[in-house]
């Protein structure tokens, strides 16, 4: 995986400038947050791998921020640890009531949130919460999701693959892919902000393969907005060469050299005003027909 993304709320410029030194130099990707409501912004832009909340910040308090990330589906899932001056029995019990992974009071010992920060991500992952290369919610998380929207009638599944990423990682390895992956996750979740609804969940199904639940009428411009942006920001991703030309070459099964497309974002949509769904797998399947289906009319 690429570099593991925190998110520091903390108001004490002194605690979070070393926070963010600190873990920097163990080669996490860390953000800082003074406010709690720019948190809340900075996580909707960029979903982090877990977060070190403060609870007596400026505007609203770390229960507060705690509050918000555990009732949205898009946030519900990252990990949170308090670090604060609180050391009440209650303030405790408050926090962790609310959904905190762990609790930890100033003074702290900054190897031991190391070890708890390092443990609270691996978990995650090690439930299948989180996909680690992008950090969207993945296996168990959107099961959940997919139980809760059959029992709905307002929902439409869409369901995104990017096209000819195989060849591109066989051109420029899996690195580079990756970076392809976590660009893809920022951009599903701009275009949500922009253009969904506040609970629209988005999901990293495994590989190339995304979701995101939104409502019928939302999805729509969605899924439009989506593939223009990204067929049109991922080419950044080639060198001059192919961008010029429009392919990459890659060797077929019998070691000749072929030329393949550019990666594309290819999407389908599923929801019950067209079809009475009898489970979940029934709705994934059916999301992925959707998708090649519309796949093939475009190379066609």
């Amino acid at each position: 995986m690429g570099k593991a993304r925190l998110l520091v709320v903390e108001d004490d410029p002194d605690i979070s400038n070393m926070l963010k030194i600190y873990f920097s130099g163990l080669d996490y990707d860390v953000d800082v947050a003074l406010r709690g409501n720019d948190a809340l912004e900075k996580t909707r832009q960029v979903l982090p791998h877990l977060i070190i909340l403060d609870i007596m910040l400026p505007d609203i308090d770390g229960y507060e921020v705690c509050r918000n990330l555990r009732t949205s589906t898009r946030t519900s899932h990252i990990p949170v640890i308090f670090l604060t001056q609180k050391d009440e029995r209650s303030d405790k019990l408050q926090g962790l009531e609310l959904g905190a992974d762990d609790y930890i009071t100033k003074p702290f010992d900054i190897e031991e949130l190391k070890l708890r920060v390092k443990g609270a991500i691996r978990r995650s992952e090690r439930e299948s919460l989180t996909d680690p290369r992008s950090g969207l919610p993945a296996g168990r998380l959107i099961e959940e999701q997919l139980r809760r929207i059959i029992r709905e009638e307002d929902w439409a599944l869409i369901d995104l693959r990017i096209s000819d990423f195989a060849s591109f990682t066989d051109v420029y390895g899996f690195v580079a892919g990756d970076d392809v992956l976590r660009f893809s996750a920022m951009l599903l979740g701009e275009v949500v902000d922009e253009f969904g609804t506040p609970n629209d969940f988005i999901g990293h199904a495994g590989g190339d393969n995304f979701i995101i639940i939104s409502t019928d009428e939302a999805a729509r411009k969605t899924i439009k907005v989506i593939k223009e942006r990204f067929d049109e920001e991922v080419q950044t991703h080639y060198n001059f060469m192919d961008r010029e030309q429009g392919f990459v070459q890659t060797p077929n099964a019998d070691g000749e050299m072929i030329q393949s497309p550019l990666m594309t974002m290819t999407a389908g949509v599923v929801s019950p005003k067209e079809h009475r769904f009898a489970d979940i797998r029934e709705i994934t399947e059916m999301a992925a027909e959707a998708r090649r289906n519309n796949d093939t009319k475009t190379e066609a």
